[in-house]
């Protein structure tokens, strides 16, 4: 991996953007989906990434960008909460991640991997997917050609793609999808014409809403695994132990005080992103200062006024297109959770924890307690939690354990 005595100034501008780029799709879409502003969302994640790096020392190369695990918890909860009580959930979950960072700091990670085994990951991650499938259609139909088109698009790109390119398969299907659009005459361009150039991203506060933190701390058990997956995705992708230097606490706390800067002005919660760790790996270079370049980058486009209108010009039909295929993806990832740890379905106890997430959470089930309601992803990862503690294990699980 080269570093950053190897790399001019020009040279990690570059390899910065590219970096962006490849999280650019995803990290705006997410906003597109919940009803946020896109350009908040590239300001949140420049300035997550850049707090990230500030906890952990600058030594670990990861950006942080908008996190799909969110979507449908954003989107119902603003229809309970509106979207000032919803961002104080988001805060929460912020929490969240500061809590395991103690309990990981105090008791090492072995803690949260046994309060979060792949038997209640698993589920949950498949959930996120699965919660979001009619979503995607309803948006789809509106215009299946294109649709399709995007969604095609999207296909070959992850499939054939050579270099850079495989690793942004939603941008270039939002690309191609909102080219199409265009030939058809499908986009009014005049929102654009009459944009300024500069334009400060539509910041948002949030409001206290103790039943939007409710609602919303359980969200983050999928989220706060997928971190430590990543980091040590990075670790193996580098050669280095992030995990020891600066220690995992470390990565936590700062993708968690993220999470809470993003929140307080409007944007999605950010995460670690898989996609520029692939970028790392192909173009071998993991110098920590060309993803600060790629965070300031993307602050640097937020303030664009004419790239926020362009982002909400794109037809809902292109990316109900992704989402097709978006949101399945995300599901067979909870499915791979459970082939991947051999966990044994055919296990009692383990059955019945899998199916109460799925049928409580696909089934939209809510739980109120005097003005506080709790329901959806969120109920079923909470009832997933209490039954792993409390189910007694088979004594094969605990000849295992």
């Amino acid at each position: 991996m080269k570093n950053s005595t190897q790399l001019g100034p020009v040279q990690k501008t570059v390899v910065g953007a590219q970096f962006l780029f490849v999280a650019f799709g995803s990290t705006v879409l997410v906003p597109l989906l919940v009803g946020l502003d896109p350009s908040v969302a590239l300001f949140t994640a420049g300035v997550g990434t850049l707090i990230f790096h500030l906890i952990t020392k600058g030594k670990v190369p990861i950006f942080l960008g908008s996190s799909f695990a969110f979507i449908a918890p954003i989107i119902k909860a603003t229809e309970l909460y509106g979207l000032p009580g919803t961002l104080c959930g988001l805060v929460a979950v912020g929490a969240v991640y500061g809590l395991m960072s103690a309990l990981i700091r105090l008791r090492g990670v072995g803690f949260i991997t046994k309060l979060f085994p792949s038997i209640v990951v698993g589920p949950v991650i498949m959930l996120i997917g699965l919660s979001l499938a009619s979503t995607g259609v309803d948006m789809a139909k509106s215009n299946w050609p294109l649709a399709i088109t995007a969604l095609l698009t999207t296909i070959i790109v992850s499939l054939f793609g050579k270099g850079l390119l495989r690793l942004i398969p939603i941008f270039a299907g939002i690309i191609v999808g909102y080219i199409a659009a265009s030939i058809f005459g499908l986009i009014d361009f005049q929102p654009i014409i009459d944009a300024p150039w500069l334009a400060l991203p539509a910041f948002v506060k949030p409001e206290f809403c103790w039943e939007a933190i409710i609602f919303m701390i359980p969200v983050a058990i999928a989220p706060v695994i997928e971190h430590i997956g990543d980091v040590y995705a990075i670790n193996e992708v580098t050669g280095k132990d992030f995990v020891k230097d600066p220690g995992l606490h470390r990565t936590m706390l700062g993708d968690g005080l993220a999470c809470v800067a993003a929140s307080f002005i409007g944007g999605p919660p950010v995460t670690t992103y898989s996609e520029v760790t692939g970028a790392i790996s192909l173009t071998k270079i993991a110098d920590p200062a060309v993803i600060r370049i790629s965070a300031i980058i993307g602050i640097l486009f937020s303030v664009l006024g004419k790239v926020s209108a362009l982002l909400k010009t794109i037809p809902n039909a292109v990316l109900g297109g992704i989402m097709l295929l978006l949101f399945g993806t995300i599901a067979a990832v909870g499915v791979n959770t459970l082939v991947k740890n051999k966990v044994d379905l055919g296990n009692t106890r383990n059955l019945i924890i899998a199916s109460l997430i799925l049928t409580l959470g696909i089934g939209g089930a809510e739980m109120t307690c005097g003005t506080i309601t709790i329901g959806g992803i969120g109920l079923a990862a909470l009832v997933g939690v209490i039954l792993n503690l409390i189910l007694p294990q088979e004594k094969s699980e605990q000849k295992k354990n």
